[in-house]
Parts: C-alpha cells; sequence; structure tokens
C-alpha cells in the first residue's frame, strides 16, 4: 500500500489520541460548573443538603433556627431613670443661716460652705452637729430635703443647698469609634444620658467607619445594634447606667465572594441586612462569558442545634439560585445572606463546550500540518 492510503488513518489516530487526553484531563478553569458542587454519591451518607430559593422555600426557611453568628440583641430605651446618689459621689453643701448667734456662720456671713464632702461604702457622709446622714439610693432633691429636716432640729431658719459629682458608679465609659472618647459622668438631672447624648457629647462619630455598629456593655452582657437603627427609632435609643461601656466600630460581619462574580473577595456588610439580589450587585454581577445565571449557589454551614430544631436536615447547605426565571430574581431579593456565607457564581457548561471545541479545532490543524 501507498503512504497516502494511510496517512487519513493515522489522523484519525492522533486526532483521537489527542482528544481523549482533552477530555480526560480537568481543564484550566476560573470556577467549577454546578453540578460538580452538588453531586453526591448515592452510595454514601450525604454531605449536604442543597435547596432551591423559590417563593414555595422561603417560608419554610423563615422557620428555622437563626444562625447564632447573625443573631444581635439590643436593649430598648425605657423611660428616664432619675440618678441615685451613690458610695463613691461626692457632695457640696450650702447652708444658709439668718439667725444673728448662728452655729455655722459669723455674724457678716449668711451661708457656709461644705466641699468635697465623699459618700462613704455605707453611704453616708458626715455632718457638723448632726454627724452622719444616710444619703446613698436618694436623689439630690431628696438628699437635700433630708439633710435640711435634720439641721432644722438644731437651725430652725437653716436652708441647704446641695450640688452633686458622681463618681465613677455613676459615670461611662466611651471606649472608642468617636472623636473624644473617655469618661463621662451621668450628671444630667432628668436622668436621660441616652447611647446617642454619649456619642454626641464624644464627638461624634469617627470618619471611615464601615456601617457602624453601637455595642453597650452592661453586667457582663454585651449588646450590639447599628448606629443606622438607632437615628431611625428613638425608642432604641437606651438609657445608660453608671459603668455602662459603649463602643463604636466597623460592622466586622462579611460573605465571600468566589467563581466567575466579577469580584472575588471577602465583602463587608454596608447595611443592616442583605439579600442575595443585594450581594449580586455587591460583587458586581457575574462575569460575561463566563458565568452560569442558572448557577448561582449560596454555601452556609448551620450549627447542629438547627438541624435538630426542625431547620435544615443537614448542617452544611447549598442554596441555588435560577436567575433566569422571574421566580429566582423575585426570591433571591427576599433570602438574606447571613455572615460568613459563600456566594459561588459557578461557570457555564457552554464555556467547558466552547474550551474544548476550540482545542479540537488547533488539534485539527495541528494534525493537518503533522501529515
Amino acid at each position: 500500500m501507498s503512504h497516502r492510503l494511510f496517512s487519513p488513518l493515522k489522523k484519525l489516530i492522533f486526532l483521537g489520541a489527542v482528544l481523549g487526553i482533552v477530555v480526560a484531563c480537568s481543564l484550566p478553569r476560573g470556577a467549577p460548573l454546578q453540578r460538580e458542587l452538588t453531586k453526591q454519591d448515592k452510595n454514601e451518607p450525604a454531605e449536604f443538603a442543597v435547596y432551591q430559593i423559590t417563593k414555595n422555600l422561603l417560608p419554610q426557611i423563615e422557620r428555622w433556627p437563626s444562625d447564632t453568628s447573625a443573631e444581635r440583641h439590643w436593649l430598648r430605651g425605657g423611660g428616664a431613670t432619675r440618678v441615685a446618689i451613690a458610695p463613691g459621689d461626692v457632695v457640696n453643701l450650702t447652708i444658709w443661716d439668718s439667725e444673728v448667734n448662728s452655729l455655722l456662720t459669723s455674724p457678716d456671713q449668711k451661708s457656709t460652705t461644705l466641699e468635697n464632702i465623699l459618700v462613704s461604702r455605707s453611704g453616708t457622709i458626715f455632718m457638723p452637729y448632726i454627724e452622719k446622714v444616710h444619703i446613698a439610693g436618694l436623689s439630690a432633691d431628696a438628699a437635700r430635703q433630708k439633710i435640711q429636716r435634720q439641721m432644722e432640729q438644731i437651725i430652725p431658719s437653716a436652708q441647704v443647698q446641695l450640688a452633686v459629682t458622681p463618681g465613677s458608679r455613676h459615670s461611662v465609659d466611651l471606649v472608642g469609634g468617636v472623636s473624644q472618647p473617655g469618661s463621662y459622668p451621668l450628671n444630667d438631672p432628668d436622668g436621660r444620658m441616652s447611647v446617642l447624648g454619649l456619642i454626641s457629647l464624644g464627638g461624634g462619630v469617627r470618619d471611615g467607619l464601615e456601617n457602624p455598629q453601637v455595642s453597650l456593655t452592661r453586667g457582663g452582657r454585651v449588646y450590639q445594634i447599628a448606629l443606622k437603627r438607632l437615628y431611625e427609632n428613638p425608642t432604641l435609643d437606651t438609657v445608660l447606667r453608671g459603668r455602662d461601656k459603649v463602643i463604636v466600630s466597623s460592622d466586622d460581619r462579611f460573605f465571600r465572594s468566589l467563581g466567575a462574580s466579577a469580584t472575588e473577595a471577602i465583602v463587608p456588610f454596608d447595611r443592616e441586612t442583605i439579600s442575595a439580589l443585594d450581594a449580586m450587585s455587591m460583587i458586581g454581577g457575574l462575569r460575561e462569558n463566563r458565568a452560569d445565571p442558572k448557577g448561582i449557589l449560596i454555601l452556609r454551614e448551620y450549627p447542629a442545634a438547627a438541624v435538630r430544631s426542625g431547620g435544615p436536615n443537614h448542617q452544611r447547605v447549598i442554596f441555588t439560585v435560577d436567575l433566569t426565571k422571574a421566580d429566582g430574581l423575585f426570591s433571591a431579593d427576599q433570602f438574606l445572606i447571613h455572615p460568613e456565607d459563600t456566594v459561588m457564581v459557578t461557570e457555564s457548561p457552554v464555556v467547558l463546550a466552547e474550551t474544548v471545541i476550540g482545542l479540537f479545532t488547533s488539534t485539527v490543524r495541528a494534525g493537518n500540518t503533522a501529515f
């Protein structure tokens, strides 16, 4: 046989071998296919659960236990709480006496001042002629009236004025996130020193904070809320108590974006709640000619308690979003992203097919050249 008779056969064998290698190997890609991530071995225990986000699923998800990492609690504002005198406070007294032979004043004086009287650990102060007077737990006006009644027993015409400087028990700490952090006394006569009032005293929120969050530490517990919510709802502007600590900081919550999205990054929460549709906008949408709009995946890990309490049937869950359907778009706008979720934009199968075709075409050309 001539050499020409073997040429087509050689070409076919060569092309088949190269194509077999291409199919057998994993081609370089920037994102997985949806079926690669959601496929599970039927003969093995399930490693995760897969749910498609639709209008029928949303009511079911709302009944699931919340992710504990996303839960934040806050104290309601409440009414005014009049500040009571406490041990460690400092009292200044001015006593007026119009009698000629006064026990406290000289003939040319009308009043005498007793300054920097420290309220003792037992809640008392020492007064000339009447000795100890218990005033802890009283408001400034009630303490003044009590002292005056006891002074009237020895000086009938006595009139008492009282001023209180709060000690450490009646001060709050503004720790950070403002222009002027520090310790501030609760000396508002109406007992209305609120969180926003304290932040205002501290010079306002410092520039550069992302979605500022307010943390209040009281009695060993920490409460947190978005500053924007305090602005929008005055009933949440909590009245402060002595020894409270307030911190303003950037929101530390985040989600991840990976795959064929326009941005692969750690994305901070810039608002109180973020829907799946919001998340797609925040990451710049889908990469053209690469992303699969039917294969948006949201990977989440629930605590074990959620599975036991009527939640998903597995701790590891993959939610799928189909952006080519109206129900998928509307439902994605109502599905909330949790902190530390991973938003994975999978690659379109068409991209893989086009890559294989391109490689096959190049192989054919190489084969024609070789033979």
